[in-house]
């Protein structure tokens, strides 16, 4: 803000310029498991296909609130996600995902039967997710209504929505996912970007890396063992002596 009123010409200079601030602390991450996504889910009552798309599909709440019908393709299993939806002094305000821009998320094949369900008999234009009154699904009404206590029965007290984003993350390395599937997943700017928010995810990976390199340089280096001589070897070798 200072910069932009030096820019502004509103103060000569910006005496915030140089100053030393502290260092960030970052909030160590919490990721679930399988089993604990399917006990919040269950918990979750009627909304338990929310938590499983946002644990699943990496989705930022906003565009899951946001989603429409019509931005759902069941054939293909992807959620086309072009909207976010945030509160902004009580007022919901419309706009593009964090990064501005779309990007083509995978569904499981475990949860489409259920999405169907979610989306039949509703119009294009529809939210696919809605509160009890048919409207928008806000997010701090989400957490009173359902999700705060649903946390607390699957013994996951504190938890917030957009830890089912980072449990997204989790799940896709865990099941093999390299980092630039990840980011298009959760529409990071770019792959550095997902490798400085989810780096220790990929630990694992590093590892398998160099314990097949150890296996490809050992191979390299064992002697092959020579062939037997044939008859034809022999036959030559005698006929050049």
């Amino acid at each position: 803000m200072l910069a932009l009123a030096v820019r502004d010409g509103r103060i000569s200079r910006n005496p915030a310029e140089g100053v030393r601030l502290p260092r960030a602390r970052k909030v160590e991450k919490r990721f679930l498991t399988h089993e604990q996504v399917a006990a919040l889910a269950d918990a979750a009552g009627e909304y338990r296909l929310v938590v499983l798309i946002l644990a699943y599909c990496g989705l930022r709440y906003g565009e899951l609130a946001a989603l429409r019908v019509g931005r759902v393709d069941l054939l293909r299993r992807r959620l086309d996600i072009a909207e976010s939806v945030t509160e902004v002094g009580g007022r919901l305000v419309t706009g593009t995902p964090k990064t501005h821009q779309q990007r083509s998320v995978p569904v499981p094949r475990s949860l489409v039967d259920a999405l169907a369900v979610q989306v039949a008999g509703k119009s294009a234009d529809e939210y696919v997710f809605t509160s009890p009154h048919g409207s928008v699904l806000r997010l701090m009404g989400f957490r009173r209504r359902c999700f705060d206590r649903a946390a607390v029965v699957a013994g996951l007290e504190g938890l917030t929505p957009h830890e089912l984003r980072h449990t997204a993350a989790s799940l896709a390395v865990s099941a093999g996912a390299n980092v630039k599937s990840v980011q298009r997943m959760l529409g990071h700017a770019s792959a550095a970007m997902t490798l400085d928010v989810y780096s220790g995810l990929f630990d694992d990976d590093l590892d398998a890396v160099a314990e097949r390199l150890d296996v490809a340089a050992l191979s390299a280096r064992v002697p092959r063992a020579r062939p037997e001589p044939t008859v034809t070897d022999l036959s030559e070798r005698r006929a050049t002596s």
